[in-house]
């Protein structure tokens, strides 16, 4: 069954690959020409109605995207999943957006390099294996499904990754929309998901769920980046102000969150409420506020470690190479800016 997943995986990205290549002449050739022209007349931003990206919530709720972009509109562009906003990135429509490390990674393999850039991190830590009451130790899932929200998307790379190192042979992995796993688990059609807040939260406080393992325990020092914040390269280099100002937005939300925990939640809320047509409970939100940390840094230092594992998960063949990705200089100077020490690109700025 694990082969069967992992060939449909194999198959459904390289099918991505030959689409998202057929203009990758193209754009390298715009983005090596590119030159500043100044802000944009707008800017397409991307992020999901996920408590993971909070940042974008709370800069949309609060305005702090807009204050910075003076006459450049601002175009929120809502996904559901890494690897659609991918698409989006690459082809064009576009044009910075809030998404999972694992297809930020992917977005910049898949165009050799050259259509984008990390330019900060978002989020730390917000994603949980949470299992049926019944489940104990690993050993226990095999024989059984696990979601995780969508092919190659960061949870799913997370979780094929663990279930290769716990040397589980008989678990079935299915791509399910967040919003379908609560009612799967409820029926007992799963038995276990791998998810970003704030659904691990709502299936332990809806559906009875108990968390196996808390994604922020497998990596050093309890930080791995659920969240950045990625750049179309051409963008970035026609439209630096425009790119500064989104990133002074990230900053500020982040700023926020820190020092006025109660108001950035009721944000958060508020935009999911817009979002999704129904706000969280309390004590869901609170749960899935514990586990995350809203922080500009990208740790840079993980994404060599974040591309293997993807060879361990089953995803690639080969380890992303992800020498020359960021480019950390204008969140730099927004934090030098506002008094904040800056963060390291640890030689990812580099090809």
């Amino acid at each position: 069954m694990k082969t069967r997943v992992l060939a449909l995986a194999a198959v459904a990205l390289s099918a991505l690959a030959v689409v998202t290549g057929c203009s990758r002449a193209d754009r390298s050739e715009d983005s090596a020409t590119a030159t500043d022209q100044g802000p944009a007349a707008e800017v397409r931003l991307g992020y999901f109605p996920n408590v993971t990206h909070a940042s974008a919530l709370i800069g949309l709720d609060q305005n702090l995207f807009a204050q910075h972009l003076g006459n450049t509109k601002l175009v929120p562009t809502k996904f559901n999943a890494g690897p659609e906003e991918v698409n989006a990135l690459l082809g064009g429509s576009l044009d910075i957006g809030f998404i999972g490390s694992g297809p930020a990674i992917n977005a910049y393999a898949q165009s050799g390099g050259e259509a984008v850039r990390l330019i900060a991190g978002a989020t730390s830590g917000g994603a949980q294996l949470v299992v049926q009451p019944s489940i104990n130790t690993p050993q226990d899932l095999q024989g059984k499904t696990v979601a995780s929200p969508q092919l190659g998307n960061t949870q799913d790379v997370s979780l094929k990754k663990w279930i290769a190192d716990q040397k589980l042979s008989d678990v079935k992995v299915q791509n399910i929309d967040n919003a379908l796993t609560l009612d799967q688990f409820k029926s007992g059609a799963i038995q276990a998901a791998w998810l970003p807040e704030p659904w691990a939260s709502r299936l332990v406080l809806e559906a009875g769920a108990k968390v196996l393992v808390d994604e922020k325990d497998l990596w050093p020092g309890g930080q791995f980046p659920t969240t950045v914040l990625i750049v179309r390269t051409q963008f970035l280099k026609e439209h630096p102000a425009t790119v500064t100002a989104i990133v002074r937005g990230l900053v500020d939300a982040n700023t926020l969150a820190a020092s006025d925990p109660a108001k950035a939640k009721t944000a958060v809320n508020n935009q999911l409420q817009q979002l999704t047509g129904k706000a969280l409970g309390a004590a869901t939100l609170d749960r899935a506020w514990q586990g995350i940390q809203l922080t500009a840094d990208p740790l840079a230092g993980q994404f060599p470690q974040l591309a293997q594992d993807q060879v361990t998960a089953g995803v690639k063949d080969k380890a992303p190479d992800v020498a020359g990705f960021a480019d950390l200089t204008l969140l730099n100077t927004v934090l030098a800016q506002a008094g904040k020490p800056a963060v390291s690109a640890s030689g990812l700025d580099k090809k």
